[in-house]
C-alpha cells in the first residue's frame, strides 16, 4: 500500500539548524517565506523533505550533456466509461483521490447531442456521479439510491442541480477533495466545490461521508472575479497551514456587481483562505518562461510524496483553422458537424501540460506536453480531449515485485456516442522530470541547501553501463572529506529508493545542519528525485 512520507521541513526547525550553526545569522537570510516561496540567494532549509526536477529552483547549473527531461505518462486501460443513461459523451472533470483502502472518484455527468448547426444539451440535467475502486484501476459505479433519474434513483448520482438552500448549485463543475485540514470537524472531512450563476461565483459544500452534501455558506464565495466555466477548486496545504482556491478567468475581463464578463485569453486566478469561506486578496498566476496560453483547467495540488511542490496538470487550448491536417484528423464528418454549430466545437485541441510551484502562484510550467493527443484514433484530437482528472494517485504496479506508480487519468472521447470515457496513465513515482545525461555524461550541482538526517536517498535509473555518483560540497565548491564524488561507490540500477554509500560507508549525519552543495555526476542515467533520511 502507499506509504506516509515525512513533511518538509519547517521554520521552526530551520531557525534551529540556523541558530545551532551559526548563532542564528549567517542562516537568516536563507529562511524561506511563509508562503513556501525560495529565497533568491544563501542555503534553502530542506530538511528531510523529498526534492523533485520539476522546477530549477534548486539547481545551481548544469553542465556537460545533463539537462531536465519531461516525461510522458504510459497509456493504460479504460478506467471508465460513462455510457449510462444518467451520463452521456460530454461528462468529464473528475476528481480521484485515496481515502483510506479505497480510491473514491467524482465526476461530471453530461450529454450533448449534435446535430447539423445544432448542439443541444437539454436530455438530463447535469449530475455529479461517483464511482470506487480498492486499486485504482478497476472502477465501479455503485447505486447509490441519492438523487431521482428518469423515475429511479437506481444510479451513482450524488448530487444534482438546481437549488439547495437557496443557492443556485451547478452539479456540472466539482471538485471534491478529502479534507487533510488536521482541525477539520467530522461533517465535513470531504468537500466539494461547486458553481453558482446569478450570482456568479463559487459554492463550497462540505460531507460527513462524501455522498450527503450541505453548503457551507449562505452565498457564494469568489463571486464577480472569476469566469468559472471550467473545474474550479480547492484543498488544504499543509505547507501553509490554510486553503488554496484556483479557478478559471478570462484576462482582461471585466467585473460587474454580479457577473465576470470575459474577454482576454483563459486564465487562472488563485487566494488563500482559512475557512474556505472568507477569502484573502486574489492573484493571477504568473509563469518563470512561457508564453500566454490558453489554459482550460488547472488541476493543482500538493504532490503526496513531497506536498511543498503544488503540481498542476492544466489543459491546454489551442483553436486551429480548417486545413488538410485538419479534416485528416478522426471523426472529420461528426468534427465539421460540431463546428457548423460553433466553429471552434470542430477546430479546437486541447492537451495537457505540467506545471509546478513552491509558492502557488509563480509556476513553472513546462511549454512541451506532458500527454500529447497521441495516435489518430476515434475518440481523439477534438476538443475536450486529455482533461486530467484532479489529481494523481499512487498505484500499485502490474509488473509483480516492482515498486508502485503513479496513475492519472485523462478524457477521451469527448462529444462522441455513446458516451466519453477516462483511460488511466501510468508514470514511475516522482517521475515526471529527471535530470538526465546520455553515455557521454554530465553534472547538476544543486544551490548550497541544509538538511537532517543521516543518509541520502535516490530514485534514479540507468542501463547496464551507467551510472551515478554523488560528492557534497561547501557552497564554495570545496569538497567535504570522505563525502567527495570521488569517494562515491558507483550506483546503478533502476530503483525509487537507493542509499548512496562513500568508501567508508552511507552516514552523513555529521554534516546536516550545515549548507552544503550536492554534485550529482550522471553517465547514461536519470534521476528523479533525492531526500535525506534517519535510518
Amino acid at each position: 500500500m502507499p506509504q506516509k512520507h515525512s513533511p518538509s521541513c519547517s521554520r521552526r526547525e530551520f531557525l534551529a539548524l540556523s541558530a545551532a550553526l551559526t548563532g542564528g545569522t549567517l542562516l537568516s537570510r536563507a529562511l524561506p517565506a511563509d508562503d513556501g516561496t525560495v529565497a533568491a540567494s544563501g542555503p534553502v532549509a530542506i530538511g528531510d523533505r523529498r526534492e523533485l526536477f520539476v522546477d530549477d529552483a534548486l539547481i545551481a547549473e548544469l553542465t556537460g550533456a545533463a539537462r531536465l527531461q519531461l516525461h510522458h505518462p504510459v497509456p493504460q486501460e479504460l478506467a471508465l466509461v460513462h455510457d449510462a443513461d444518467w451520463e452521456g459523451s460530454g461528462s468529464g472533470y473528475h476528481s480521484i483521490f485515496r481515502d483510506g483502502d479505497r480510491y473514491r472518484m467524482y465526476y461530471k455527468a453530461w450529454h450533448l447531442d449534435v446535430q447539423p448547426g445544432k448542439l443541444s444539451t437539454g436530455r438530463h440535467p447535469l449530475y455529479c456521479c461517483y464511482a470506487e475502486s480498492d486499486d485504482g484501476i478497476q472502477w465501479t459505479k455503485p447505486e447509490l439510491g441519492l438523487v431521482e433519474h428518469n423515475g429511479s434513483t437506481a444510479n451513482n448520482i450524488v448530487l444534482n442541480s438546481g437549488p439547495m438552500n437557496g443557492l443556485n448549485v451547478d452539479a456540472g463543475h466539482p471538485a471534491v477533495f478529502l479534507d487533510e485540514n488536521p482541525d477539520v470537524p467530522a461533517d465535513a472531512r470531504y468537500k466539494a466545490i461547486v458553481r453558482s450563476s446569478k450570482p456568479n461565483g463559487l459554492i463550497p459544500l462540505k460531507s460527513p461521508d462524501g455522498f450527503k452534501w450541505s453548503p457551507m455558506t449562505d452565498k457564494p464565495i469568489l463571486s464577480g472575479i472569476g469566469a468559472f466555466d471550467s473545474q474550479n477548486l480547492a484543498f488544504w496545504d499543509p505547507t501553509i497551514g490554510k486553503y488554496r482556491a484556483y479557478w478559471r478567468i478570462f484576462t482582461a475581463g471585466v467585473t460587474t456587481t454580479e457577473e465576470w464578463k470575459p474577454a482576454g485569453i483563459r486564465a487562472i486566478r488563485t487566494a488563500t483562505s482559512d475557512d474556505l469561506i472568507h477569502w484573502g486578496p486574489h492573484t493571477d498566476l504568473t509563469y518563470v518562461d512561457s508564453p500566454p496560453e490558453q489554459l482550460y483547467t488547472n488541476q493543482v495540488k500538493p504532490y503526496h510524496r513531497a506536498p511543498h511542490l503544488l503540481i498542476g496538470l492544466p489543459t491546454r487550448y489551442i483553436e486551429r483553422q480548417w486545413s488538410e491536417s485538419m479534416r485528416s484528423l478522426p471523426e472529420r464528418k461528426h468534427r465539421e458537424m460540431r463546428s457548423s454549430s460553433v466553429d471552434r466545437y470542430g477546430t479546437a485541441i486541447t492537451e495537457a501540460l505540467l506545471m509546478a510551484s513552491r509558492d502557488g502562484v509563480k509556476f513553472k510550467r513546462w511549454n512541451e506536453a506532458l500527454l500529447r493527443p497521441g495516435p489518430e484514433r476515434p475518440g481523439t484530437w477534438n476538443y475536450g480531449h486529455q482533461y486530467v482528472a484532479w489529481h494523481i494517485v499512487e498505484t500499485k504496479s502490474a509488473l509483480s515485485g516492482a515498486p508502485n506508480e503513479l496513475s492519472l487519468y485523462a478524457g477521451e472521447s469527448y462529444w462522441t456516442e455513446p458516451g466519453s470515457a477516462l483511460r488511466r496513465y501510468t508514470l514511475r513515482l516522482d517521475g515526471f522530470v529527471s535530470a538526465s545525461a546520455p553515455r557521454t555524461g554530465g553534472m547538476l550541482v544543486t544551490r548550497p541547501v541544509v538538511f537532517s538526517g543521516d543518509k541520502l536517498s535516490l530514485n534514479f535509473a540507468t542501463s547496464a553501463a551507467g551510472r551515478v555518483r554523488v560528492g557534497l560540497e561547501r557552497p564554495d565548491g570545496t569538497p567535504i572529506a570522505g563525502r567527495s564524488i570521488d569517494d562515491c561507490m558507483d550506483l546503478f540500477g533502476d530503483t525509487v529508493e537507493r542509499t548512496v554509500v562513500w568508501k567508508d560507508g552511507s552516514d552523513v549525519g555529521s554534516i546536516a545542519g550545515q549548507p552544503v552543495r550536492l554534485r550529482f555526476e550522471l553517465t547514461d542515467a536519470d534521476l528523479y528525485s533525492y531526500q535525506f533520511e534517519s535510518a
